[in-house]
C-alpha cells in the first residue's frame, strides 16, 4: 500500500514522515523543503503474529509493509503551476490513498505560509486544487471518449455518460468519489486518474499533550466519508530520537496509548477496510498479509503468489487466538478448531490459513 502525505507547506508533513519512518526527511521552517518525495517502506507489526510465530516455531517473521510518500507542500493555484505544483500533483497519482497532514498546533515559532493557522481554509486549499486539477484530467478524457462514443462503443458510452457527471460534480466542488462508476465500464475510474477518488485519512497535527482530532476537522472527515487521527509530529520526532523502552515510558507518562506510527497504520488501514490474514508453518518464515474486507480465500492466495491462486484447491483455515490456545496445528485439529474452507470463503481478520494447490 502506497500512502501519500500531503499538506500545505510547514503543516509538519517531513517531521511526521521522520518520525514514522526513522528515516530523516529534511524538515526546515520554510516552504519547499521537500523537492523529491521522500519514500520509505516500514513494516506494519502485529503482535498477533509475534505469538502465532512462537507457537508454531516459525524461523522468522515477515512482515506486511506500507509505503509512506512524503510529497512536496501545496499552495493556492497549484492546478497552474504555482509552486511545486504540477510535480506534488504528478506524485499524489502514484499513491492508492493520501495522508492530509493539517496544521492545528499552536507554535508560533513555525512559519505559515498563509500567514495564519486556520486548520479548515488549509484544508480547502488543499482539495479546491486537487478538484481543479481533476476537472482539468475529465474534461481532456471526456473529449477523447466522446469521440469514441460515437461510433456506438458500449464502454466508451457509459465511460463518457460518467464523464459528463463526474464533470459536473467537480465543477460544484464535489470530489470525484461522489460519482458511483457504471457497471458497464468498471475501468472508468481507473482510467481517468482522479485524485479526489483517492481514499483520505486527515492527520491533525497537534500541540504536544494533546490527543484528540480538533471538532471542525473531525466533523470535516466524517461528513466526507473520511478519517481522523490526531498526532503531534514534534513531540513524535522527539520520541523517534529515543531508545525503544524510552520512548515507551515517556509515551506512558503523556497517557499516549500507542506511538504516531501506530495510530496512523491504524487509521489507514480502517479506511482501506483491510483485515490481516497470516501464514505460518514449523521452522519456516511466518508472514503477515492485508486484504480488502469481504474478499475471499481465492483472493488471499493471489496474496501469496499467482501460482497458488491458479493452483487453488482448499485452505486450511484457523483463527490466530486458537491456533495459540491449542498450542498448534495439531491441538487446533484435535479441537475442531482447524477447518477446511473452498475458495469461496470470507478471510475474516486474524485468520491464519493454509492453501492447497495443485502446481
Amino acid at each position: 500500500m502506497k500512502v501519500g502525505i500531503v499538506g500545505m507547506p510547514n503543516a509538519g508533513k517531513s517531521s511526521l514522515f521522520s518520525a514514522l519512518t526513522g528515516v530523516a526527511a529534511e524538515a526546515a521552517n520554510y516552504p519547499f523543503t521537500t523537492i523529491e518525495p521522500n519514500i520509505a517502506v516500514v513494516p506494519v507489526k502485529d503482535q498477533r503474529m509475534e505469538q502465532v510465530a512462537q507457537t508454531v516455531r516459525a524461523s522468522k517473521i515477515v512482515w506486511d509493509t506500507i509505503a509512506f510518500h512524503d510529497i512536496a507542500g501545496l499552495v493556492a493555484g497549484a492546478h497552474r503551476g504555482e509552486g511545486l505544483g504540477n510535480q506534488f500533483l504528478a506524485n499524489i497519482r502514484e499513491t492508492d490513498a493520501l495522508l492530509h497532514v493539517v496544521r492545528a498546533h499552536t507554535d508560533s515559532g513555525i512559519v505559515h505560509s498563509e500567514g495564519s493557522v486556520d486548520p479548515m481554509r488549509d484544508i480547502a486549499t488543499i482539495e479546491t486544487e486537487l478538484i481543479y486539477a481533476d476537472l482539468e484530467q475529465a474534461e481532456r478524457r471526456l473529449e477523447r471518449v466522446a469521440k469514441t462514443a460515437k461510433t456506438g462503443d458500449k464502454h466508451a458510452v457509459a465511460e463518457a455518460a460518467w464523464l459528463t457527471q463526474v464533470v459536473a460534480a467537480l465543477q460544484a466542488g464535489m470530489p470525484v468519489r461522489t460519482v458511483p462508476v457504471p457497471e458497464e465500464a468498471p475501468d472508468a475510474q481507473t482510467l481517468l486518474g482522479s485524485l479526489t477518488s483517492k481514499p483520505v485519512l486527515f492527520v491533525a497535527n497537534v500541540d504536544e499533550g494533546d490527543s484528540e482530532v480538533p471538532a471542525q476537522i473531525a466533523e470535516y472527515a466524517a461528513a466526507q466519508g473520511a478519517r481522523a487521527v490526531a498526532v503531534s509530529a514534534r513531540l513524535e520526532a522527539e520520541l523517534g530520537a529515543l531508545s525503544e523502552e524510552e520512548a515507551a515510558e515517556m509515551r506512558a507518562d503523556l497517557g499516549l496509548a500507542e506511538s504516531g506510527l501506530q495510530t496512523v497504520v491504524r487509521g489507514a488501514f480502517q479506511l482501506l477496510d483491510l483485515v490481516a490474514f497470516f501464514t505460518a508453518g514449523e521452522a519456516k518464515p511466518a508472514q503477515t498479509w492485508h486484504l480488502r474486507r469481504g474478499l475471499s480465500a481465492w483472493h488471499a492466495a493471489g496474496q501469496i503468489h499467482s501460482d497458488i491462486q491458479r493452483g487453488f484447491v482448499r485452505a486450511e483455515v484457523v483463527s490466530w487466538d486458537a491456533l495459540v490456545r491449542f498450542g498448534g496445528y495439531a491441538g487446533a485439529r484435535e479441537n475442531a478448531a482447524l477447518r477446511l474452507e473452498g475458495r469461496d470463503y470470507v478471510i475474516q481478520d486474524g485468520d491464519v490459513i493454509t492453501v492447497k494447490f495443485t502446481p
